[in-house]
């Protein structure tokens, strides 16, 4: 009687279960995250290219095509010193995509540190940390960049007007530079506190769990500890925050130059030319509506896109 030998079934495969796959699944499965998705990367990538591939240069001034309506040579038509205001909105996009991803940067990078080592380490740098976030959060934004960049711009202006005389560089003579320095440190100023919060949550609900007990078990260093164990598992709720973050930022600067304590002309801003077209608009609408129709949108894909985010990583939390 012969033997009869049976195969083992061959179960196929299901390809690891991991927190960034599933995030990706569901996040595709959310038609308004991928509508600010996309708007999110056509924004960035105008931002990078887009300046080369304008048909004018954002300070070319025409003055016999003062204030046109928009036409196929002007797409939104042209401001009272006759410069294309399309190129101009394009510029003003790598401007607001400059400020909001260094100042983002920055601010999620003080924001993590302080949030990580008060939630890690506890009093006394706990209590010193959350009284500075609150003493931070407690004055007006506004107040507080009007103050920064009434004390500093004279004399940093001062300055590099001395160091250009001095070297005969012309870089000294590029106030630019000044406008931008103040609106990094200064958005940056106000824009730490919300990270460290939240960072500092996430690491007390961390710093109790198994793995951390065994890390420290094994004699591993706090900062180890730290760099390898709990701040990456604080990166969910992180990347939600920054991508809310960033449209933030970009709503900040616009606001700011607006009020003139931001990005000034001739840099294009989206909140320069908003200012700009506020004062015409009656008469030439195109001047307003073009930079603050842009704004609206870039906004509006930021939500959705930390919305999905949100939905994405903390499924639980959004049901």
């Amino acid at each position: 009687m012969s033997a009869i030998q049976t195969q083992p079934a061959i179960l196929a495969e299901e390809p690891p279960v991991s927190l960034w796959r599933d995030a990706w699944y569901r996040l595709k499965r959310n038609r308004l995250a991928i509508f600010g998705l996309l708007i999110v990367a056509l924004l960035a990538f105008t931002a990078l290219f887009g300046p080369y591939l304008t048909p004018y240069d954002f300070l070319s001034q025409d003055l016999a095509a003062r204030n046109q309506a928009p036409s196929l040579a002007h797409l939104f038509g042209t401001d009272d010193l006759g410069r294309d205001v399309f190129s101009r909105v394009v510029y003003g996009t790598r401007t607001a995509f400059l400020v909001a991803v260094v100042v983002t940067t920055i601010a999620l990078v003080i924001g993590t540190a302080l949030g990580a080592i008060a939630g890690f380490f506890g009093n006394p740098f706990d209590r010193v940390i959350m009284w500075l976030t609150d003493v931070t959060m407690s004055v007006p934004n506004l107040l507080l960049v009007v103050v920064i960049n009434a004390s500093l711009k004279t004399p940093i202006a001062q300055w590099m007007e001395a160091r250009y005389l001095a070297t005969l560089n012309p870089f000294y003579r590029e106030t630019v530079w000044i406008d931008f320095l103040l609106v990094f440190g200064s958005m940056a100023l106000i824009s730490w506190p919300p990270y460290a919060r939240l960072v500092r949550a996430q690491v007390l609900s961390i710093r109790s769990r198994p793995y951390i007990t065994a890390a420290q078990a094994l004699g591993l260093s706090n900062r180890i500890i730290l760099m390898r164990y709990v701040v990456p598992n604080a990166l969910g709720p992180l990347i939600v925050a920054v991508s809310a973050g960033l449209g933030t930022a970009m709503v900040l600067e616009s606001a700011f130059s607006f009020l003139g304590v931001g990005v000034n002309p001739p840099t294009p801003s989206w909140g320069n030319m908003i200012s700009d077209g506020l004062r015409v608009w009656q008469h030439y609408p195109h001047l307003l509506a073009a930079p603050a129709a842009v704004l609206g949108l870039a906004s509006v894909a930021f939500s959705f896109l930390g919305d999905g985010l949100n939905d994405a990583l903390n499924p639980r939390g959004s049901k």
